[in-house]
């Protein structure tokens, strides 16, 4: 039996989790001290396929990781679990040069022939899109792709836990290399898997390691509503007030990109009251909205915004992912079940040459 350790159960360490799980001849141990956590604050959007980044391996990694939810479904539902943290509702886009639609539109086109999963294309005028998402207004035209999609972050983490009936010990743990394996709690595993996010460098740095990996506060707030949103796309402006309906008459607000916080997790009522106010114009029910509560988390970027997954230099059997920055919850599956896949000598459809570790994480010079 091969013991493996898993510290962070967020969206990487959960899915890898899930994964290893089902394997007969792995236990898996996981590890995560609950704080700060950007997967369990976060209310995601599936749609990466209008981002003009000019990261190609980015982008391919973002479109592979919103196909993979797919097979995650698929394979959940097998496992008898509920998949309520997915719903493909369809994403409106705003742009304050509306001109700049028809560029998305033909974008999006193109695309669409490698992932079909972007549905139906159209440009609305506000009678049309009102019909879709009552009460919207403040524009002349966007974007809607039928197939964009939202997550509940914490509840699929919660899913894929519950499916892999592991046991999470709830501590911050440090990391020992030994002759043979790694201690972690007084345990020896045989592989590790470090999905920390914005905290991998405090579990490698006093193994001598400088770490690219750095903190972003992101706060939203949560309103609930007389309708029901079930079937509200999520709408997706410039700038950081996304609208992210759900069913039962649940509505999230932001969320907000803090560069400068480090790790505080604290609410600033001030930002989300402006972040509110910048919305308001757009959906004037928000004024009446019944806020139910805040979510604050940190993400991991790196100094190039590129997320990496794979083995730590010098470092074998343990694996370790970090970066994946606001688009956690559409990248960060695939990834876990990548790692799961390497722990197991299997490859996948991403190449981890692509998203080299030994990029951001390197060897302290002596």
């Amino acid at each position: 039996m091969k013991k493996v350790a898993i510290v962070g159960a967020g969206i990487i360490g959960a899915t890898a989790t899930y994964y290893l799980s089902k394997e007969a001849d792995i236990e898996v141990t996981v590890f995560d001290n609950g704080n700060g956590q950007a997967t369990k604050a976060a209310a995601g959007i599936i749609s990466p396929w209008f981002s003009k980044r000019r990261n190609k391996a980015w982008y391919k990694m973002a479109r592979l990781g919103a196909d993979f939810y797919v097979d995650l479904l698929t394979d959940l539902e097998k496992s008898g679990q509920k998949i309520d943290f997915y719903q493909r509702s369809g994403v409106f886009l705003l742009k304050k040069d509306d001109s700049k639609l028809d560029e998305l539109y033909d974008l999006a086109l193109q695309r669409r022939e490698e992932s079909p999963l972007i549905g139906e294309l159209a440009i609305l005028d506000q009678r049309s899109a009102s019909e879709l998402f009552p009460g919207l207004k403040g524009f002349e035209r966007l974007l809607y792709a039928s197939g964009g999609a939202r997550v509940d972050g914490q509840l699929l983490v919660s899913r894929l836990l519950e499916a892999s009936q592991v046991k999470v010990v709830k501590k911050e743990v440090s990391l020992t290399p030994l002759s043979s394996g790694y201690q972690i709690d007084d345990q020896i595993f045989d592989q590790v898997i470090l999905s920390t996010g914005a905290w991998l460098g405090n579990i490698l740095e006093p193994l001598g390691y400088e770490v690219d990996v750095r903190p972003q506060k992101g706060q939203l707030r949560d309103y609930q509503v007389p309708q029901d949103m079930g079937a509200f796309p999520v709408v997706m402006p410039e700038g950081e007030w996304d609208l992210i309906p759900f069913s039962g008459g649940k509505l999230s607000l932001g969320a907000t990109h803090e560069n400068d916080m480090g790790f505080d997790l604290t609410v600033d009522e001030n930002l989300l009251r402006q972040m509110a106010e910048v919305a308001s114009p757009f959906y004037p029910s928000l004024k009446e909205a019944v806020v139910s509560g805040e979510r604050v988390g940190i993400r991991a970027y790196t100094s190039d915004f590129s997320p990496f997954f794979g083995q730590v230099p010098d470092l074998s059997n343990v694996y370790a992912a970090s970066g994946l920055g606001s688009s956690g919850l559409t990248t960060g599956p695939n990834i876990g079940y990548h790692l799961a896949q390497m722990l197991q000598g299997r490859s996948g459809v991403l190449d981890p040459a692509d998203y080299p570790t030994e990029r951001y994480i390197k060897k302290k010079q002596s």
